[in-house]
């Protein structure tokens, strides 16, 4: 199961809100508490610890908790040092779930004073694509087992966190380097931005526009451009400075050193373009590029793109070691917003799914339980009537067939008015709800107030917002006259900040919240 399918909308934005408190803090002590104050809210554990690798990745050399006061502390004594079930993520960094962690044959049990833990998660912190250390979680609440879902948010927050370890580490680094520290303060304070930047988005298009601009900036490069794989080719989804846009632009993935970059998730640069890049720059929209930094976008050892950065603005036009480092950091928390991005396209476009069913459903039954109905009782009158011979009756029957013919074809439009009011696309929401009103009024018998006050020159919203708010106005309404018993209701549409906010009430019996009906719900 992808991370899209096993999260939820909730946990898919908190996620994103961690990646900026992360992305915020240039302390590594501070980074680790946050992340595991995040991750005990996100899985529902009691108890959360980060277990830092030694430098030869053999074992612990540090072990941070979070639920286990200072007295418990003292009563266990000495820390892991990453044996045991611990040592089976140092040894296989990939995500670990256990029903009880004792019962596993790895485990070495538990020291004297320390508190009862069954329920178990462990995933890797990579840095770099290498093991820097790994997340712990026990005992989740309601005594259940740790879930796939509580699994993928476990791995995102891991990913979030290895950027934060590895620029709190740039930051530590750079208030080591003395006469380099005002340039790689500088360089790290932007690959920060850029990182809380593109956290703050969902909309991959907007995200492939913010990582080009800014990595741009950043490396101080003419051009800058996003490749994305599509089939088997490399395909310019996003560029930012001299780079032409007039059609997309697309490289073979076979033949390319992008493609090689891609497929080895190996960064390379280039001081000769046209002698080492495989393929003319001008097809990349680059023309008379000569120098290149191509950088894999990766995200769980999954290759996303290729961010490609040419001729930088400066007398030195080859990119160097520094510029490296910075763009892959780019990547890196580029690589990590798409995914999520990805998430929600994922998952917007299963609801939208999901809820063009509904309606096909819904008028599915419109159509059999009245049209068809009607119509097969027409069949069976004017067979009746042709049966008998009497042309009386058969008159008598024709006359009531084109009578029921005519009701039946209002209905029809009334139907199609219900599906996709003409007004709607012609005039805009507020003409179309006002018909709806008209309608809803005369069918019901209540005395129905609009007010549409969106506030934009011509009227007019987005298509898809439009429908939306015409179809949560004409479900509402309809739940209004069927059940509230309601004399009157007020229609309010107001636009504030970018969102509209679409209120309907009315002055019907309303019901406990507490008692649940038979049958409906909220």
């Amino acid at each position: 199961m992808s991370d899209a399918q096993a999260l939820d909308t909730h946990r898919l934005h908190r996620l994103l809100e961690a990646g900026r408190t992360l992305m915020s803090e240039l302390q590594l002590e501070t980074v680790l508490d946050r992340l595991l104050g995040i991750a005990t809210e996100l899985t529902g554990a009691q108890y959360a610890a980060i277990g830092v690798l030694n430098a030869d990745r053999s074992g612990l050399a540090r072990f941070i908790t979070r639920g286990v006061d200072p007295e418990t502390h003292r009563a266990i004594g000495d820390l892991p040092h990453g044996r045991g079930v611990l040592g089976a993520l140092i040894q296989d960094p990939r995500p670990l779930r256990l029903h009880r962690v004792s019962d596993d044959p790895r485990s070495y049990g538990f020291p004297a004073g320390h508190p009862p833990m069954g329920t178990f998660l462990g995933v890797p912190v990579l840095v770099r694509g290498e093991a820097w250390g790994n997340l712990y979680l026990t005992e989740k609440e309601g005594d259940e087992d740790f879930d796939e879902s509580d699994e993928a948010a476990a791995v995102i927050l891991a990913d979030w966190a290895a950027i934060a370890v590895e620029n709190a580490r740039l930051y530590e680094s750079v208030a080591a380097r003395g006469a380099e520290a005002e340039r790689a303060l500088r360089s790290f304070e932007a690959t920060s931005a850029i990182s809380k930047a593109i956290g703050a988005e969902t909309d991959l298009g907007r995200i492939l526009e913010l990582i080009v601009k800014r990595a741009r900036a950043l490396v101080g490069a003419r051009s800058v451009v996003v490749l994305v794989p599509e089939g088997d080719e490399l395909v310019v989804a996003a560029g930012a400075g001299q780079v032409s846009r007039d059609e997309p632009a697309r490289i073979p993935l076979a033949s390319s050193t992008s493609g090689d970059v891609l497929r080895d998730l190996r960064t390379r640069r280039i001081d000769d373009v046209e002698g080492a890049l495989r393929v003319n720059s001008d097809r990349l929209g680059v023309p008379d590029a000569a120098t290149a930094l191509l950088v894999p976008m990766v995200y769980r050892q999954e290759a996303l793109g290729v961010l490609a950065a040419f001729d930088r603005l400066t007398d030195e036009p080859a990119f160097s070691e520094d510029d490296q480092r910075l763009l892959e950091a780019v990547a890196t928390s580029a690589a990590t917003a798409v995914a999520i991005a990805r998430s929600v396209e994922t998952q917007r476009l299963r609801k939208s799914l999901e809820a063009a069913e509904a309606e096909r459903r819904r008028w599915a039954r419109e159509l059999h339980d009245d049209t068809l109905q009607a119509l097969g009782g027409l069949k069976v009158v004017l067979s009746s009537a042709l049966r008998t011979g009497d042309e009386s009756a058969l008159r008598t029957a024709v006359e009531a067939a084109v009578e029921e013919t005519g009701s039946q074809i209002a209905g029809l439009r009334a139907l199609i008015t219900e599906l996709r009011p003409a007004a709607l696309d012609d005039l805009g929401v507020a003409p179309a709800l006002a018909s709806l009103v008209q309608r809803m009024s005369a069918i019901h018998g209540v005395d129905v107030a609009l007010d549409v006050v969106l506030g934009e020159e011509d009227g007019r919203l987005v298509d898809e917002v439009e429908t939306a708010v015409y179809r949560v106005v004409q479900e509402a309404l309809t739940n209004v006259g069927k059940h509230a018993a309601a004399q009157h209701a007020t229609v309010t549409i107001t636009t504030v900040n970018g969102h509209v906010r679409v209120e309907v009430a009315d002055d019907g019996a309303g019901f406990d919240p507490a008692v649940p009906a038979a049958g409906f719900g909220i």
